[in-house]
């Protein structure tokens, strides 16, 4: 075989290599039962998002063979103690909304840190914060580090942050209402071996609470 024709071949396998590793899904979400409680109420903030009316979201798409990589993963918090509830309800699998689900934290701007236990590839998350009723969550910010200070190497994949009050950098995403939908966000094979949310307080009331987080990726 010639030079010509080895040559022929490897890039001929450079592009089969890269066509497989560009492979793409469709993110598929499992979600919890609806259960709005209450009378809904008049909701209106600076950044909020158009409302769908029923519309679903606009498909996320991640590699091939991208899975949940949360589950059961140790939860730290900027609040040890915790009013309600425990800091593994965040990544035990349970989104449905009831009291024994969510963690509530305190007021002012609080952030909950999932460790992954290793880097990997990170390709997309979802958020489930109480979902009882229609509510918004202040400053939903979404990090990504391999130090877990959040110090150095920090990557920001998602911020509704709009007047950079959390001082987290202001964002370009948009704040939205709460249901069992979630809030689920490409984010990018983004590396990394700490996941952290932090929100500051909701338009119902001061205190930060989380139902669940899935984190979507692969193992490196």
């Amino acid at each position: 075989m010639n030079l010509k024709t080895l040559t022929m071949v490897a890039l001929a396998t450079s592009v089969v290599i890269a066509a497989v590793a560009q492979e793409k899904e469709t993110l598929k979400v499992a979600l919890p039962k609806p259960c709005f409680t209450g009378t809904p109420k008049d909701i209106k903030t600076e950044n909020l998002e158009e409302a769908r009316n029923g519309k679903p979201r606009d498909p996320i798409q991640v590699p091939t063979g991208t899975k949940v990589i949360s589950k059961g993963c140790k939860v730290t918090s900027s609040d040890s103690e915790p009013i309600i509830g425990e800091l593994g309800f965040v990544t035990d699998g349970d989104k449905d909304h009831d009291a024994t689900t969510y963690v509530e934290l305190g007021p002012n701007t609080q952030w909950v840190q999932i460790d992954l236990g290793k880097e990997k590839q990170v390709d997309a998350a979802c958020v489930w914060h109480f979902h009882g009723e229609a509510r918004v969550y202040r400053d939903v910010v979404c990090q990504i580090s391999n130090d877990p200070d959040f110090i150095d190497g920090v990557q920001t994949v998602f911020n509704n942050d709009h007047d950079n009050s959390s001082k987290l950098g202001k964002g370009k995403d948009k704040e939205y209402i709460e249901t069992n939908e979630g809030r689920p966000f490409a984010i990018g094979s983004v590396k990394g071996r700490y996941v952290r949310f932090t929100s500051r307080g909701n338009t119902s009331n001061e205190m930060n609470h989380y139902t669940e987080i899935e984190i979507y990726g692969k193992d490196l």
